[in-house]
């Protein structure tokens, strides 16, 4: 509930992006617990995957570690002959063929509980180590402005550095829905910079001036910097100078809803936002949190030597080496 902790909350979910924003809160909670209780030897959990994932990889679950409990979306599948028509579509029943003409889809139609576990909790195949991002204060990624600056131009804005902060405003960063344009100032380092670009670029992705946030400046400014953070956090930026409003001064904002609500929603925009936009980045980034050899399916799929040797020297080529 307080910014410092929002941080640290966004920082852990940027290490595992692909799963919702409730999801990363559940193991990040389980498994401060069991480092507390010397049930696992490190702080921060790095891979997890289910019982199931792990045997694919040819690791085992060690005997006596419980699992960490998330929610696995539980769907249906519904079928119509008029897709356009919300009110025709019928739950298919399990085993049940849909009739001739109709349209078949699934929806999420509930949660249940399913079960992770950290690598630290299991043993068999070693897993390929791969290079982490580590830089130097003020270093911005290679790759990482220009990739963010293609983004945004795909998305019609033009981008525009500008080297008197006073047509800024003051700001370090301004984008005009009306003019199209993203503004960066000039006069930072490159890491600023590239924080700059990635709040203007979730402010172009999530703030347009029909959208909900536009009704809520302090949410849409937490969202921008969010982003922004996450972003950094997967490049391995320090994010000490990411300044996030006290949660008190946004969240009770939005009528009929609580504090905590609103939390749990922003996270999740925040989440998606972010993980889409680093989808998007021929970067090297931190993992998402996935085991290297399994694929976003949850299915395994073998790294042969020369590949993961492929991807290690790719990949050490575009970092910093030297500790911060």
């Amino acid at each position: 509930m307080t910014g410092a902790e929002w941080k640290r909350a966004l920082e852990f979910a940027a290490r595992f992006r692909m799963r919702s924003f409730n999801n990363t809160l559940l193991i990040w909670w389980q498994h401060d617990a069991a480092y507390r209780q010397g049930r696992v030897p490190d702080p921060m959990p790095r891979y997890v995957a289910g019982f199931k994932q792990w045997q694919m990889l040819g690791r085992r679950v060690i005997a006596g570690q419980r699992g960490y409990m998330i929610f696995a979306p539980l769907t249906a599948r519904f079928a119509t002959s008029s897709p356009t028509d919300a009110d025709s579509w019928r739950r298919l029943r399990r085993n049940e063929r849909p009739r001739a003409g109709e349209v078949v889809r699934s929806r999420m139609v509930g949660v249940r509980p399913a079960y992770v576990w950290d690598v630290s909790q299991t043993d068999g195949r070693a897993l390929p180590e791969l290079p982490v991002p580590r830089l130097l204060r003020g270093e911005a990624p290679s790759g990482l402005w220009d990739g963010l600056a293609a983004i945004v131009r795909d998305e019609g804005f033009g981008l525009v550095m500008v080297t008197d902060a006073s047509a800024l405003r003051g700001a370090n960063g301004l984008t005009d829905f009306k003019a199209r344009a993203v503004m960066v100032r000039d006069d930072m380092d490159a890491s600023a910079r590239v924080k700059t670009l990635a709040h203007e670029l979730a402010h172009v992705r999530m703030h347009d001036p029909g959208s909900d946030a536009s009704l809520h400046r302090g949410i849409g400014e937490v969202e921008a910097e969010s982003v922004a953070l996450m972003i950094g956090a997967a490049h391995g930026i320090d994010t000490s100078d990411y300044t996030i409003p006290y949660v008190s001064s946004w969240a009770n904002f939005v009528q009929g809803k609580t504090p905590t609500e609103v939390i749990q929603e922003t996270g999740e925009r925040v989440r998606r936002a972010a993980a889409a936009i680093l989808d998007q980045l021929p970067t090297a980034q931190y993992s998402a949190g996935d085991p290297p050899g399994l694929d976003r399916r949850g299915q395994s799929h073998r790294l042969s030597p020369t590949v993961v040797a492929a991807a290690s020297e790719r990949q050490a080529g575009q970092l910093e080496t030297r500790s911060l």
